[in-house]
């Protein structure tokens, strides 16, 4: 849900506002389109939302609890830049708990949890042969999602979900470079391969690998887009001028990712 639509829609139906415009401007920063060091501003996104600026602004401060946006007294309020120190934290956590997921998994896999998962490997085949980025990367949380359901812990993946924000927005911008859709559903029919035999030594290191494979996609987007990273466990101060300018706007990045 990223438009006022269906903000209004979900409203009608009595969802807090608060939560509803969080989950809008937390699904535009994860999704690319407020870009890393663009400005935002709490009035253009009231008017735009049909809301007033106190859930707006309630948002922003969940938002920067998050990492997702650095608040500036005086200056504004910026989406983030990525720091390479929260990616590793985030794939920390996920690879722990899909692993230890996966373990259990081994256990537990039925003969139609292995056709539901090569469901979605069709579904992410048919997503490659149509450059269908965005919806390979949806495809994919699917594929994670219901990888974790197989060891009985599907109301983990929230938390997964959650703590990874700083990995989606890496890993979103990965695959336009790196072109590598087919590479990964390889990696994904692999671990369902191994799973469905038992092997869970081989299915681990299968899954780790494929987990890991972000940390070298984002050298190569670092190098390609640097402005959009911060080497820096404080945030990168923008510069006056720089906060006038962006007034608020941003620029889409096309494409998506998922691993």
């Amino acid at each position: 849900m990223a438009s006022a639509e269906g903000l209004h829609a979900a409203r009608s139906r009595g969802r807090n506002t608060r939560q509803l415009v969080h989950e809008v401007l937390r699904s535009r920063i994860v999704g690319l389109e407020l870009e890393p060091g663009s400005a935002v501003s709490e009035n253009d996104l009231a008017a735009e939302l049909g809301v007033s600026r106190t859930p707006v602004r309630e948002s922003l401060i969940l938002l920067a609890d998050e990492g997702l946006v650095d608040i500036y007294p005086q200056m504004g309020t910026f989406v983030s830049r990525i720091r390479e120190r929260d990616v590793a934290s985030a794939q920390f956590i996920r690879e722990a708990l899909e692993r230890a997921a996966l373990r259990e998994a081994v256990e537990k896999v039925t003969a139609r949890d292995v056709a539901e998962l090569r469901v979605l490997l069709t579904a992410q085949e048919e997503a490659d042969r149509q450059s269908d980025m965005e919806g390979f990367f949806q495809l994919d949380e699917e594929f994670h999602a219901r990888l974790m359901a197989v060891s009985g812990h599907a109301s983990a993946w929230p938390v997964v979900s959650q703590a990874k924000a700083q990995l989606d927005r890496a890993r979103r911008l990965s695959l336009p470079m790196t072109q590598q859709m087919s590479l990964l559903i390889g990696q994904h029919r692999e671990v369902v391969d191994l799973l469905e035999a038992g092997d869970l030594d081989r299915a681990d290191e299968s899954l780790r690998s494929h987990l890991r494979l972000v940390f070298s996609d984002v050298e190569k987007i670092r190098a390609k887009h640097p402005e959009l990273f911060s080497d820096e466990d404080a945030p990168l101060r923008p510069r006056r001028d720089s906060a006038r300018r962006a007034g608020g706007t941003h620029r889409v990045i096309p494409g998506g990712s998922a691993h």
